[in-house]
């Protein structure tokens, strides 16, 4: 059973930075290992639908960002485990939302496995 942990949510001021990170594990329904073509953040703010922030593929390290955060966060990971991290840099309000990290499998269409999410607060 594939997992995706997150980490790093929580309540900050504008301004201020926080580090999100997410760890997947386990075995695809086939039993294999899951292995990547990519992972990435999404997020949902309150009365609105889920939308992309941040991918990158695991071969290569091509990164996207959403225009709204170019310059201000970061994708990262570490390539000898499924982990993926997301450095927020001068956070604003509109940043608020449920932070979610997915992961798109080989062999599978798109971001199939999510995590359960972590709320990220920015105050004015």
């Amino acid at each position: 059973q594939v997992r995706l942990v997150e980490s790093g949510g929580g309540l900050v001021q504008a301004g201020d930075s926080l580090r999100l990170s997410c760890v997947a594990s386990g075995r695809t329904l086939s039993g294999r290992p899951l292995s990547v073509v990519a992972m990435g953040w999404f997020r949902q703010a309150p009365g609105k639908e889920r939308e992309f922030v941040a991918s990158m593929r695991w071969s290569g390290g091509t990164t996207y960002y959403t225009d709204s955060v170019k310059g201000r966060f970061t994708i990262s990971r570490d390539s000898r485990r499924l982990l993926v991290s997301l450095q927020m840099n001068n956070l604003k309000p509109e940043d608020t939302a449920v932070y979610y990290c997915a992961a798109h499998p080989i062999g599978g269409d798109n971001y199939s496995y999510w995590g359960q999410g972590t709320q990220v607060t920015v105050s004015s």
